[in-house]
Formats: C-alpha cells, sequence, structure tokens
C-alpha cells in the first residue's frame, strides 16, 4: 500500500534545558583507597557493592574505605560528620570519593 500522505508532527519533550559539559579526563585507580560516603537514604547498600565489583575488576589493588566509617551524610549529625571531613579523608589516606545520594 503506498500512501503518499503527510504528516505534520509535535515532539513533545521540547528543546533541552540543561546545558551539557564534557566528562572530566578519567584518572587511573589502579593502588588507590577509595572512600564510599553516603546519607543513608536509598540503595547505597545495594550500590556500593556494585561500584566496588565493577572498579576493581578494571583497576589493580584498589583498596575501599566503607561509608560506615564516615557516617550518615544526611540528616541527625550531618552538620559533624560534614566537618569532621576533610581531617578524617586525610587521617584514612583516601585519593577519591565516591558519595551516594539518593532521592
Amino acid at each position: 500500500m503506498a500512501n503518499n500522505e503527510v504528516y505534520e508532527v509535535f515532539w513533545p519533550g521540547g528543546p533541552s534545558a540543561v546545558h551539557t559539559v564534557p566528562s572530566a579526563p578519567r584518572t587511573d585507580l589502579t593502588g588507590k583507597r577509595i572512600g564510599f560516603l553516603w546519607d543513608y537514604v536509598f540503595r547505597g547498600e545495594e550500590i556500593f557493592p556494585i561500584l566496588k565489583k565493577s572498579i576493581s575488576e578494571r583497576y589493580e589493588n584498589v583498596e575501599f574505605v566503607s561509608y560506615e566509617k564516615f557516617g550518615s551524610t544526611f540528616g541527625g549529625d550531618e552538620h559533624a560528620v560534614l566537618n569532621a571531613l576533610p581531617k578524617l579523608l586525610q587521617k584514612l589516606k583516601i585519593d577519591a570519593v565516591i558519595s551516594g545520594i539518593g532521592c
């Protein structure tokens, strides 16, 4: 069936309102210590093991420091946790941080 009809199309998404920027250059994580920070809100206990596995498969000798070492970055003691964070990162010799913020 040949149909020569022309249809007008409406795109409901509209133009993008967010300006995208290129990703930062990637760093070699071989032999680094990575700290996991979390706000204890959404699925960190599921997500961090996945990240740990994925990073460990890609880089050798990576060490991970659990979010439990730092405390929750949201609610309750968040101000104390965040104020103590710079010294604690230095004390634990953390090279990089992955911060999980849920919901």
